[in-house]
């Protein structure tokens, strides 16, 4: 007996083929159901019997058609990702090859056929990405990988096969057949996207573009590009010897150099997805022809040329007819009519749109060839024309010195992406990540060249991470030992800046920094149980002076009065409680002063340690977690405090601001909804999303202020903006102030969402208003 073909499938597709058939066995289920109710809704009763017998067959011979539909299906998948033979495909076919065909059987490839392209046009984007991971599965197996075994086609010659096991009457077999397509049809969709999810939790990489080589009836070698690569490089070669000697060149229109081939991609990056080679000819074609006038257009952008045409509307017929499909026919549509919002959007400088327009048919291949374009904001092509337009709208005066360095900045990424394997996921990850580095340095440029408010600001916030190192490490010190949790926590929270802030002031081996550790100490042991009269005479005798030595400690750091009456007022009965509480020996006395000793008279953390510290250390006081800064020190930076707003008045409303864009408002009927929120641009969220070289909106001064985040420092502690043209003005922020600033509406994004989503938002309110005005 031959052994069953799924266990020589790779692993994860066994388990991909296990869940087909899982699917199989749920459509046979609803097929019962919906033959039932079938047959209770018809009026005729012949058609009534055939459904009625249809729905008794099935359900007595479930099992037999989920047996017949396994085997159909294993034994197909097998002969699909079996090695094809090595001869000549071209050649005549043998007599001793050709056979005769029933009827039957040729109904049955037809509606396997029928039932196949249905399905895949209802599943067409989850196929896509399924093709590309059982492709690497199947050429990491030896398998081919051009085909799919799992598609399906494949599924309806299964299921067509294992109908013809259940009964041998005609009219029942039809009725099987279309309620069976109809139930399974709807099942695979889903079913698809598990089997994604699991290949792609199991590490799976999808496969890129690949080229094949084949043998022409010639004999002669050629490519799987097939005409369309050969018409591709015919037009290359009638563009002239000139263009084609700077083949890669920004002039010569080289927006797809020799590398973005779909085949010869392949292998150095993830890719984005699967475009048919025709595309991608037609895409170099449309750039070399474009690419000179793009290049001069964009030069001419510091002097006001004019924006650069939608190429995607201009040739809109030409990429119709190299489509693949309905769905690449809406995806061009959608492209082209963001495009046409993008190059108009108002808050986007004419010079920073002329440079996301050379972005068009990268972004268009993006789309074409990868679902999460759409399905994802965080996708890098997605982000990097985002983080483009958001920059250029971070500046009032585009002509200004470090408004031109950015703009030459992404003219040279921008250029090395139309340049390079722009079907590379890796490529834009690396020119976003080029972008972030750049703009981050020139804020800190324009800081330093403001005075030195970036190294005292860094200055602050080393103070700020040591003491809260130094609290952390005390509180892991106290956690074990026996006392109540309030007073561990104020001890290792707040009293461990007062012993912070007088190692700063007079030196770690101070006498008022050896003090402060002894109040810890006898602070600790305060509400420990008295085990003799003596010692509570003792106790009552000193509280008074610890309860003075508290007070100075805490004057030192300026803890609030408000937070001071609640710790007090709850130290007291503690002092009580253990005047009353039973006594203990006085060795287990002893044993935990010596650790209260050991744990307050440790060395204080050095700048050294901070760098072996987490960047983000806990906050473990909000009141004391703020630097306290001199008047002349918050002047040189321009720090806002918080008696300076009015929290109480009026805000008034921004003349001109659009309403936020909603999730909804970036749905697109027919493709991948976006499975994450849109950006926060008002709000206490806000404050987690700000982002250097953004433009926000801040109420100072009783009026709006269009800022520029420049800088933010390396614990995110303190947030720098600038706001003016010629004369430029600091204004610095603590975490806390901006937290509040959000919360109150004073501070927010002068984006109302990023340009790809409100783009996507303006063009589906301006086809809302063409419906109902043709209405």
């Amino acid at each position: 007996m031959n052994p069953h073909p799924v266990h020589r499938l790779p692993a994860a597709l066994e388990a991909a083929v296990q869940r087909i058939k899982l699917a199989a066995r749920q459509a046979t289920e609803r097929t019962i159901e919906s033959l039932g109710l079938a047959a209770l809704a018809s009026n005729n009763a012949f058609q009534r019997d055939g459904l009625l017998g249809a729905q008794f067959e099935l359900n007595r011979k479930s099992a037999v058609f989920a047996l017949a539909f396994n085997e159909e299906f294993d034994r197909r998948v097998l002969r699909e990702v079996a090695p094809r033979s090595g001869e000549d495909s071209t050649q005549s076919p043998s007599w001793e090859s050709l056979r005769l065909v029933e009827d039957r059987e040729l109904e049955i490839e037809v509606a396997a056929e029928r039932f196949g392209l249905e399905a895949a046009h209802a599943c067409e984007w989850e196929l896509r990405e399924l093709g590309a991971y059982v492709g690497a599965l199947l050429g990491s197996a030896g398998g081919e990988r051009e085909r799919n075994p799992l598609r399906p086609e494949v599924v309806g010659h299964a299921m067509y096969q294992a109908v013809e096991t259940v009964s041998d009457r005609p009219e029942v077999r039809d009725a099987l057949a279309r309620e069976m397509a109809r139930s399974l049809g709807t099942l695979l969709r889903s079913t698809y996207a598990e089997i994604v999810a699991d290949l792609r939790r199991a590490g799976v990489q999808p496969a890129g573009l690949t080229v094949r080589n084949t043998e022409s009836r010639s004999g002669a070698p050629s490519t799987g590009f097939g005409a369309s690569e050969r018409a591709a490089e015919s037009e290359r070669a009638a563009l002239g010897p000139e263009v084609d000697s700077r083949w890669g060149s920004r002039r010569s229109g080289s927006s797809f150099g020799p590398s973005t081939r779909s085949g010869h991609a392949a292998g150095r990056g993830t890719p984005l997805g699967d475009v048919d080679p025709a595309m991608m000819a037609l895409m170099r074609r449309i750039a070399f022809a474009e690419a000179a006038a793009m290049a001069d257009a964009a030069d001419a952008g510091l002097a006001g040329g004019p924006a650069l045409p939608n190429l995607i509307h201009a040739h809109r017929d030409e990429l119709r007819q190299a489509a693949g499909g309905s769905l690449d026919l809406m995806v061009i549509d959608v492209i082209g009519s963001l495009f046409d919002q993008i190059l108009s959007d108002p808050k986007v400088p004419p010079q920073i749109a002329r440079e996301i327009a050379r972005l068009q048919l990268p972004v268009l291949r993006a789309a074409l060839g990868d679902p999460s374009f759409f399905s994802s904001r965080r996708h890098p092509v997605r982000r990097f024309v985002n983080r483009i337009a958001s920059l250029g709208a971070g500046f009032d005066d585009i002509g200004d010195a470090g408004a031109q360095r950015v703009l030459g900045r992404i003219r040279e990424l921008v250029d090395e992406v139309v340049q390079g394997d722009f079907d590379q996921l890796e490529l834009y990850q690396s020119k976003l990540a080029a972008l972030e580095a750049f703009v981050a340095e020139q804020g800190r440029d324009e800081v330093r060249a403001q005075g030195d408010a970036a190294e005292l600001l860094a200055a602050k916030e080393d103070e700020l991470r040591l003491r809260q190192l130094y609290a952390q490490q005390l509180h892991g010190e106290l956690k074990g030992l026996s006392a109540p949790e309030f007073l561990r926590d104020f001890i290792s929270q707040v009293w461990s800046q007062a012993v912070v802030a007088a190692s700063e002031r007079d030196g770690a081996e101070a006498e008022s920094v050896r003090r402060l550790r002894q109040v810890g100490r006898e602070l600790f042991m305060s509400v420990q149980p008295k085990t003799s009269s003596a010692q509570r005479k003792s106790f009552l005798a000193e509280l008074p002076k610890l309860m003075k030595d508290l007070g100075e400690g805490l004057d030192l750091i300026g803890w609030p009065e408000a937070s001071r009456r609640e710790f007090f007022g709850r130290l007291l009965p503690a002092h009580a409680e253990s005047l009353k509480a039973q006594p203990v020996r006085p060795l287990d006395i002893n044993l935990l002063a010596r650790e209260v000793d050991g744990a307050l008279q440790r060395p204080l953390p050095s700048r050294e340690a901070l760098r072996a510290a987490p960047a983000n250390l806990p906050v473990l006081d909000e009141v004391i977690a703020e630097p306290s800064f001199s008047a002349e020190e918050a002047a040189r930076v321009g720090l806002v405090d918080e008696s300076q707003i009015d929290w109480n008045g009026q805000i008034d409303i921004v003349i001109g601001e659009d309403a936020p864009v909603t999730t909804a408002d970036t749905a697109i009927g027919g493709l991948p909804t976006p499975s994450e929120p849109v950006e926060p641009t008002e709000g206490r969220a806000l404050a987690e999303h700000v982002q250097v070289g953004f433009a926000y909106r801040m109420h100072i001064g009783d009026a709006w202020q269009k800022v520029r985040l420049v800088h933010v420092s390396a614990g995110r502690t303190f947030f720098v903006f600038h706001h003016g043209t010629r004369h430029k003005e600091t204004v610095s922020l603590t975490q806390r102030m901006l937290v509040r600033l959000c919360e109150t509406g004073r501070l927010r994004a002068y984006e109302n969402a990023y340009l790809l989503e409100r783009a996507t938002a303006r063009a589906r309110r301006q086809l809302a208003a063409m419906g109902s005005a043709g209405a």
